[in-house]
């Protein structure tokens, strides 16, 4: 499965989600032509994947410009627009310097029927419990705004490096009949042994992501 995996010319920025490394939902749901293989028994089904099995086509869309909902994430002092052309269409991303902290926000915009709850509740964690050494910090599957979300906290090892990730997932829908369902994500990232000196701007991303109907 392709990530999203973003570069500077000095520096190398990896944009994480889902714990280690966000699916890139545009190439496994409008190019990929080969069916993914199955995970071991033992391994959680990532939300990806459950998405793609229950017959739904993720189209990225910028946050801005979904019709009928607001999708914002505030800009801390001292962090910057991250701009890479290796990032998926529509991805938004700030970062604080030229490497970590960063705070990336996708949206999708899905075509196709499913069991949110069951999404939520049974792979909304997958992608980030399959991350290498992955310890979980804290999880929640309670609404964020109003709509469904599942959230997952923790650390894990990614290229010798000890990070630590916060990331939410939210099914929204534009209150529309029939309604359009949106998945939007938000992960921030950082190093691990950095996540108490960077938590005060980390707190304030995640206390101001928002998600609401116009």
């Amino acid at each position: 499965m392709k990530r999203l995996l973003a570069t500077a010319a000095a520096t190398a920025v990896l944009a994480t989600g889902c714990g280690a490394e966000t699916p890139d939902y545009k190439s496994i749901w409008t190019t990929s032509s080969t069916t993914p293989a199955a995970p071991a028994d033992n391994q959680p089904v990532p939300l990806w994947q459950y998405l793609e099995d229950s017959g739904v086509v993720g189209e990225p869309i910028a946050p801005e410009k979904i019709p009928h909902l607001t999708v914002t994430m505030p800009t801390p002092p001292e962090w910057h627009t991250y701009n890479n052309p290796n990032l998926a269409p529509g991805t938004r991303m700030i970062a604080k310097g030229n490497t970590y902290p960063t705070a990336m926000m996708l949206a999708f915009t899905l075509h196709g029927d499913f069991d949110v709850p069951k999404a939520l509740k049974e792979h909304g964690y997958a992608d980030a419990q399959l991350s290498e050494n992955f310890k979980q910090l804290n999880a929640s599957n309670a609404d964020w705004k109003g709509f469904p979300s599942a959230m997952i906290e923790g650390s894990y090892d990614l290229n010798g490096k000890r990070m630590q990730s916060y990331n939410r997932v939210v099914i929204a829908n534009d209150g529309l009949q029939p309604p359009q369902r949106y998945l939007i994500q938000l992960t921030v990232t950082t190093y691990a042994d950095e996540a108490a000196a960077q938590g005060p701007d980390i707190e304030s991303i995640i206390a101001g992501f928002n998600v609401a109907k116009k």
